[in-house]
């Protein structure tokens, strides 16, 4: 199919329609579960009319194949990414994956190293139909001011094809001192989200410090002196004394605080007690806050020990959170770094295998929206992540008719639609980073 599809809209029109359609109800004006069977007209670059299948008198057949809007991937660290053929994380684990990044960043991350990695992250995520990323990107001094200009002039570049959001992140400490002012200084000058890891430099995600409490309200002032948004790497673990996530959503209802908070990974929410784990999701709807689930690279790193099985998913409660009217996202996060060896900035896989993961099916409900409409509300993208009329036609074309088609299979022979004209949607060849990471990894 996808040869002469692709061949069909690449010699349409600026108006034409896109006939026998399936669509995911969810991502419709009219909302539901499962997916209507439509005609969508595109009109010089838009979703023009959307109608019941059979209104169009003539088109291009999709033959019951489904569409969705372009994905947005609100959780990764462009960076890192791709750097596993020269700094492997043998172990696996957290503290291997911190210690192996720290390593190559003093070795390597020079302007050139991370642009050449960076470009084509964001090549291989265009490919696949992705149309915005928010960016965590390692902020510590003097590293950060090469990395948020870099950074700065990549979001130039790619502007119109994908919208980038650049965010901070540092171990909360890096934050106490006059760090931390320079730091959220650097991040407020280039438009920036202001974000943190809820652990302390050199340790992983456990009981929370003494001084903890000061660390987050002085992380909050200076978010709030600057007006910054916050997107905050939270509980990342298995330990039951890992608990910032309560704490964060306090701190946002004591202070009033008004701007945007999105929280990601909470995995030791999972293995608190029941009546801890109520409560706390309880008081972050309540505050307002967002929720981002990782499942991929939390599944890879939590509960890992060697010649040991793993006991547990390492996911958060994303069904208790989303029946309290938490927004809940999923994301990519790590691309072939130490924390996850895998992945490559595709949203379809991060669907599909979070579907798997998070038992997102029976009924599939809402969860389309966890990779288009939520992340797109979260990253403040008005009319991005949906199927309505007045939307952007940058669309992603699929042979799949039903649910399970599209979950069993990786679907390779998608078709990209940017303006309602079809892109080249083949991934950038890994051969193209061999002099830069060296390697096959």
């Amino acid at each position: 199919m996808r040869a002469g599809l692709h061949a069909a809209l690449a010699a349409a029109g600026p108006r034409f329609w896109l006939r026998d359609a399936r669509l995911p109800a969810a991502l419709t004006a009219e909302g539901g579960d499962g997916l209507r069977l439509c005609d969508v007209l595109i009109d010089s670059g838009r979703i023009a009319a959307i109608a019941p299948a059979g209104s169009a008198a003539e088109g291009i057949s999709l033959e019951g194949g489904q569409i969705w809007p372009g994905f947005v991937d609100v959780h990764t660290h462009l960076d890192k990414g791709h750097i596993w053929p020269r700094s492997p994380n043998p172990s696996g684990d957290f503290a291997g994956a911190i210690a192996a990044v720290a390593e190559d960043r003093a070795a390597h991350w020079s302007e050139a190293d991370m642009r050449a990695r960076a470009d084509f992250a964001l090549r291989a995520a265009y490919a696949h139909g992705t149309v915005a990323i928010r960016t965590h990107l390692d902020s510590y001094l003097p590293h950060a001011r090469t990395t948020w200009a870099l950074f700065d002039r990549l979001r130039a570049e790619w502007a119109g094809r994908i919208e980038l959001q650049l965010c901070s992140i540092a171990p909360l400490d890096r934050f106490a001192g006059p760090e931390g002012e320079e730091l959220a200084d650097l991040v407020a000058r280039y438009g920036g989200i202001l974000g943190m890891v809820t652990r302390l430099e050199g340790h992983v995600h456990d009981a929370l410090p003494p001084d903890f409490q000061p660390m987050l309200d002085r992380f909050f002032a200076l978010a709030e002196a600057r007006g910054l948004a916050l997107d905050l790497h939270v509980d990342e673990s298995g330990e039951s004394g890992s608990r910032a996530l309560r704490e964060i959503a306090l701190t946002a209802l004591r202070r009033g605080f008004r701007r945007p908070i999105q929280c990601g990974h909470c995995c030791s929410l999972s293995i608190q007690p029941e009546d801890f784990a109520a409560e706390t999701i309880a008081r972050v709807a309540e505050a307002g806050i967002r929720i981002v689930v990782l499942p991929m690279c939390n599944l890879y790193l939590q509960s890992r020990a060697a010649g040991r099985t793993p006991r547990w998913r390492g996911v958060t409660l994303v069904h208790e959170l989303a029946a309290a009217g938490v927004p809940v996202s999923l994301a990519s996060d790590n691309t072939r770094d130490p924390f996850y060896a895998y992945g490559d900035l595709d949203m379809i896989e991060v669907y599909r295998e979070a579907t798997r993961i998070l038992h997102l099916d029976h009924p599939i409900a809402d969860w389309p929206r966890a990779v288009t409409a939520t992340p797109a509300d979260t990253m403040g993208l008005a009319g991005r992540g949906r199927l309505v009329v007045g939307a952007p036609a940058d669309l992603v074309l699929l042979n799949a008719r039903g649910w399970t088609e599209l979950l069993s299979r990786p679907q390779a022979d998608r078709v990209v639609l940017r303006a309602g004209r079809p892109i080249d949607s083949t991934p950038p060849d890994y051969r193209e980073l061999d002099a830069v990471v060296g390697g096959v990894g």
